[in-house]
């Protein structure tokens, strides 16, 4: 069983670099981690090896991963989100909207 900590952090590098995946990439990793399938179901669906889905898994996760490393968008967004917070008074307030609003 997955991590809920390993869940979230893969879920929000989906979010930002999924795109960037292989179509089976990101019907692997939906089914998985979106809708909670087990290997084996998800072989089944597919028509393939559960060792298949667990190996293109891997490489959506380490491809995820390798995405946030070079790019650095994730750590970014929260340094973003931080900052924010530190500068949030009434003055500035339609600023920090329309910032925290490029984040969504």
């Amino acid at each position: 069983m997955e991590s809920f900590e390993k869940k979230a952090w893969m879920n929000q590098l989906f979010d930002l670099y999924g795109q960037l995946l292989t179509e089976k990439q990101r019907s692997y990793f939906m089914l998985y981690y979106f809708e909670d399938y087990s290997l084996q179901e998800i072989a089944e669906v597919f028509g393939v090896s559960r060792n298949a889905v667990f190996d293109h898994l891997k490489k959506a996760e380490e491809h995820l991963i390798s995405y946030e490393d070079t790019l650095k968008c994730h750590d970014k967004k929260e340094k973003r989100a931080a900052l924010l917070d530190t500068i949030e008074n009434k003055d500035n307030q339609e600023i920090i909207d329309a910032l925290r609003k490029l984040d969504e």
